[in-house]
């Protein structure tokens, strides 16, 4: 018997087949459609499903289907490299906040989605807010080609791949064209695809090897009557100058 073999744990096996698999698919999956794609028999992982749900990591939906539920992704927040990024990114989101008078949000790839892991809200009545977890696209929004013009070129389609939900969906000539002038001139700034009269405005946190770890957003909207509003550009210059501080702690050159 091998030392691998001597020191597995069949149930622990199980429940992360099931896990790995319900984090992969959308809609949940039957108990009977479970055992078939991990090779395994109903009777056999019934038991585990009920722990996995006793324990709130799944739960039950339309009566016989099985999702996960955010409990895993709430404990990723606790993971040390992502709560840490965000307790030194926190005060230099507020500066820049106070300073741009704009709402901004730090977001990371994780799976194949830009996930939001802080927001901070803009210091006046008016700004645009987007939850903490909510999963956006990388096709199309400001932080998702941060994260792709920072990831090298033959991995961003894999990056892409990566989300069920945009299989078939290719990297175009001409987005690959907009990732390299987005990494050449160190931000994006786009129309917001999702919120009319929105910019968003992207600059990446960096670091050592020259990935983007991360990408700080501004869903930048023209303020009127509001005095010392800064401009856009200006905006831009100081998203920039907050990355560069972020780029700077997280050990970039």
């Amino acid at each position: 018997m091998s030392d691998t073999d001597r020191y597995r744990a069949p149930a622990l096996d199980k429940g992360l087949e099931i896990l790995e698999l319900l984090a992969a698919v959308d809609g949940g999956r039957s108990q009977a459609e479970i055992a078939k794609q991990l090779g395994r028999s109903p009777n056999e992982l019934y038991r585990m499903l009920d722990t996995l749900v006793r324990r709130g990591y799944v739960d039950r939906i339309d009566g016989d289907r099985y999702a996960l539920t955010l409990k895993m992704f709430g404990l990723a927040q606790l993971h040390a490299p992502t709560r840490r990024l965000v307790n030194f990114a926190s005060p230099l989101m507020r500066e820049l906040a106070a300073e741009t008078k704009q709402a901004n949000q730090l977001v990371v790839f994780d799976r194949g989605y830009a996930v939001v892991v802080s927001q901070q809200e803009a210091p006046g009545y008016w700004g645009i807010s987007i939850r903490v977890g909510s999963h956006i696209s990388l096709i199309d929004t400001g932080s998702g080609h941060i994260l792709l013009a920072y990831a090298p070129a033959d991995q961003r389609q894999a990056m892409v791949d990566e989300n069920h939900e945009n299989q078939g969906k290719v990297i175009s000539p001409d987005l690959s064209k907009r990732l390299n002038t987005v990494r050449d001139q160190g931000f994006e700034n786009m129309a917001s695809a999702q919120t009319a009269g929105v910019y968003n405005l992207s600059a990446p946190v960096l670091a050592a090897d020259g990935t983007a770890i991360a990408a700080l957003t501004i869903p930048y909207i023209g303020l009127v009557n509001t005095d010392g509003a800064p401009d856009m550009q200006s905006c831009i210059s100081l998203l920039v100058r907050t990355c560069k501080e972020l780029s700077r702690m997280a050990g970039a050159r």
